[in-house]
């Protein structure tokens, strides 16, 4: 057997052992602020520190100085944020090429109306107005039920009130929402 190796296993042994789970928690903060900074995409910080911990958590060799934690877990930050770009511009290329691909020939019916288009965005917007303009109760229940898909059983156990109750305040709601609608149309 070699010494320097029994010398170097005993210098391993001796080492502070780190308890990775408390330093993720310790730098989650700071680490969530660089992360965004690099993809600014709030949605992707999450998917991004899961693979900085999963990184510490794998790691083949073991931090020796627990001074080079936050530095090591930064330069991992950085590595998982610019891998998580690189994937999502693929992935943008890949959509642009597929589109590029498939674009709709002159007679093709699933090219939109532009009159259609307008009118269909203009109908969002009246939507979205009157939303605001709803009171919680109404707003709720209706966003429920047609964003959430529920069926009026589902209202009625979400919400603690009969199905008769569900189908009198969604028919309440839709009557305020159309009148909102009206109104806002008049303007």
């Amino acid at each position: 057997m070699n010494p320097s190796n029994a010398v170097g296993r005993e210098e391993l042994s001796l080492a502070p052992h780190i308890d990775w789970s408390e330093a993720l928690v310790e730098n989650d903060r700071w680490l969530r602020t660089v992360i965004y900074a690099r993809v600014g995409e709030r949605q992707a910080v999450d998917e991004i520190f899961q693979e900085v911990s999963l990184a510490a958590i794998r790691q083949q060799a073991p931090l020796q100085d627990r001074g080079k934690v936050a530095p090591w877990l930064y330069r991992t930050a950085v590595i998982q944020s610019l891998l998580y770009r690189r994937k999502a511009g693929r992935r943008r290329q890949l959509g642009a090429r597929y589109a590029a691909e498939v674009r709709p020939a002159e007679i093709d019916p699933r090219q939109v109306d532009p009159l259609g288009w307008l009118l269909a965005e203009e109908r969002q917007q009246l939507v979205r107005k009157a939303l605001v303009q709803l009171c919680r109760r109404d707003r709720e229940i209706l966003l429920l039920k047609y964003t959430e898909d529920w069926s009026y059983r589902q209202l009625a156990e979400h919400l603690g009130i009969s199905e008769s109750a569900v189908q009198a305040r969604l028919h309440r709601a839709r009557g305020r929402m159309r009148d909102l609608m009206r109104v806002s149309d008049d303007d």
